[in-house]
């Protein structure tokens, strides 16, 4: 299956998970592409909209490849095997980095809004796919801080062997195209797939008032 854009992604996504609407849902959007599809998510189960903000930690000679993931608040999440080699302060301090960065994000993009309630509900975490797995993975400890009832996480398309180490993480995953051998990456399984800017993020997510 491919995705003419974000928001047919979107649209296909709500359609499975419209056995939520009329439950006690929040939807949390990853930044910056995931957004389009929680804004379209949340509004199609009229549910209220938030921000899961996970920062990936590359490798210092690298910093394409991710060893690890931080929220503003959640625990972080590592490739032990890569964190192993690198220094410890250098890692500390880019941890300490990244949970600044998350912090200053949500600030642009909720300009102040509360957190949702999510205690004893369901949350949803919604982005425009997932490749390895490690940012989301720290979005889900982030969200599980909450206490929610249960963790659904949706997306359009991840590898299967990510689906596979990401299910004991959540009470379901619901993928829509979940190839065995990934392109390499989540863009090449949309016709358009443009950056999204801040500015859209933050009109986004104006436009929820649930």
């Amino acid at each position: 299956m491919r995705f003419h854009d974000r928001t047919q992604a979107a649209k296909e996504l709500a359609k499975v998970l419209r056995k939520y609407r009329g439950e006690e849902v929040v939807v949390y959007a990853l930044p910056r592409g995931g957004v389009i599809l929680g804004q379209i998510v949340a509004t199609y189960l009229h549910a209220p909209l938030d921000l899961l903000v996970p920062r990936k930690i590359g490798h210092p000679s690298m910093p394409e490849f991710a060893i690890a993931a931080v929220t503003e608040l959640g625990e972080v999440v590592q490739n032990k095997e890569e964190v192993a080699r690198v220094d410890p302060a250098w890692f500390a301090q880019a941890v300490e980095q990244e949970r600044k960065e998350a912090k200053r994000r949500r600030e642009v993009y909720l300009q102040g809004r509360a957190r949702a309630d999510v205690a004893g509900k369901t949350a949803i975490i919604v982005d425009d796919g997932i490749a390895t797995g490690l940012t989301v993975r720290a979005a889900i400890a982030d969200v599980r801080r909450s206490k929610p009832a249960r963790v659904i996480l949706a997306v359009p398309v991840a590898p299967r062997d990510t689906v596979q180490a990401l299910e004991g993480l959540v009470d379901q995953v619901i993928v829509l195209e979940m190839p065995q051998f990934f392109q390499g990456s989540i863009g090449a399984y949309y016709d358009s797939f443009d950056q999204v800017s801040d500015e859209e993020v933050v009109h986004l997510l104006s436009k929820n008032s649930v």
